[in-house]
């Protein structure tokens, strides 16, 4: 099999697979991407057996078939180094020659018929989203989740898919992440899953490799796993077992105070009140008075701090106590620009932090000790 390749092109495509190569594994084929030619049309397949993922390869000249098992650090680190803006790729059962203008490598190979074979997207129904959308509710959720939870549902992300909304819904059952997009069921679209939970690894494979535009997303959802397509990238994923949390049951309904605020100057605050904080005394008091917001920190061998910010808050003196970081982790995802409400019950009860695109992020309160 011989393949003449744009190196740049190739060496994108092998880093998009890499991301679901294990490092470690007692399976040492999965540490190999899988090249597939048939009908003109090249594809790299990877996988950990858990999550998978197939992507086009384009700007390849051949008339060759066939298949090949790539060690997949060895030639991303070749291609990386090599200057040449085209390589060909000789292959044969057992070897592997790369060659450039002025170098050339000859590699050992695996068999490519032991490798695990990963589902293409052929569901002729579905669910689709835009790209940049899905990305968007991506980022805003996947930090929520909880990847060293014994409760496995908390380690992934719930998607809830109708005829023309998608939720997703994340928690780690200190603090929720939820925001809704705008999506459209294609034939007869249902979720074969009541609740699937897609795994926090997978959907940050997912969200790296959306472009940031309008480009549709193919999402389907099975009984046991998801399929996911854009463009030239089809990821696979198995479901998490385990049932997620009525998540909507812990968003409170009504508040006492709204407090219209600006990202960036929040996000400063949050930021100067972690410095005095350690992880015995993680908690910041949020303490908010007429016109001002006030963050008071003490942690024992290192100091205490007072830092104010001024707020459209006319209510009565409040005190409530966070972990910063938890608030944090809302803010910086971000436009510093931005407007966001800080939704607000009493001191022991969560508060809901909101922006005008309909995200919604509830924290629970520490206990004042904490």
């Amino acid at each position: 099999m011989l393949l003449k390749c744009h190196r740049p092109t190739l060496t994108a495509a092998l880093l998009t697979v890499s991301g679901v190569v294990p490092s470690r594994t007692p399976k040492d084929i999965l540490k190999n991407i899988k090249l597939t030619v048939n009908a003109g049309k090249t594809v790299l397949i990877g996988t950990d057996q858990e999550i998978g993922i197939r992507q086009d390869v384009v700007n390849v000249e051949t008339e060759s078939t066939g298949e090949v098992l790539l060690p997949a650090a060895r030639v991303v680190s070749i291609l990386r180094e090599m200057p040449d803006e085209h390589v060909e790729l000789h292959a044969t059962e057992r070897a592997l020659v790369l060659k450039g203008a002025h170098s050339d490598f000859n590699l050992s190979t695996e068999d490519p018929t032991e490798f695990p074979s990963v589902a293409a997207f052929e569901d002729a129904s579905y669910f689709t989203i835009a790209a940049n959308t899905l990305k968007t509710m991506i980022r805003r959720t996947i930090f929520a989740t909880d990847t060293e939870s014994a409760r496995y549902a908390l380690g992934g992300i719930l998607v809830e898919a109708g005829p023309d909304r998608m939720t997703l819904a994340a928690t780690d059952s200190r603090r929720l992440s939820v925001m809704s997009g705008v999506c459209q069921a294609i034939g007869d679209a249902k979720s074969e899953n009541a609740m699937p939970v897609v795994p926090s690894k997978a959907m940050g494979l997912i969200e790296r490799s959306l472009p940031d535009s309008e480009e549709p997303v193919l999402l389907s959802i099975h009984a046991n796993h998801v399929l996911v397509k854009c463009g030239g990238t089809t990821i696979y994923s198995r479901l998490v077992e385990g049932r997620f949390p009525r998540y909507a049951d812990v968003i409170p309904s009504s508040f006492n105070s709204s407090v219209d605020m600006v990202v960036g100057p929040f996000y400063a605050a949050v930021r100067q009140s972690q410095i005095v904080t350690n992880e015995e005394s993680r908690g910041v008091d949020f303490i908010f008075e007429d016109g001002k917001l006030m963050l008071s920190s003490r942690a024992a061998d290192i100091g205490q701090s007072r830092i104010e910010l001024p707020i459209s808050y006319d209510g009565p003196h409040l005190s409530i106590t966070f972990d910063p970081k938890f608030v944090a982790d809302f803010l910086r995802i971000l436009d510093n620009g931005s407007a966001m409400k800080l939704n607000l019950i009493d001191g022991e009860s969560p508060a809901v932090l909101t922006t005008e695109d309909g995200y919604k992020y509830v924290v629970m309160p520490l206990s004042r000790d904490q």
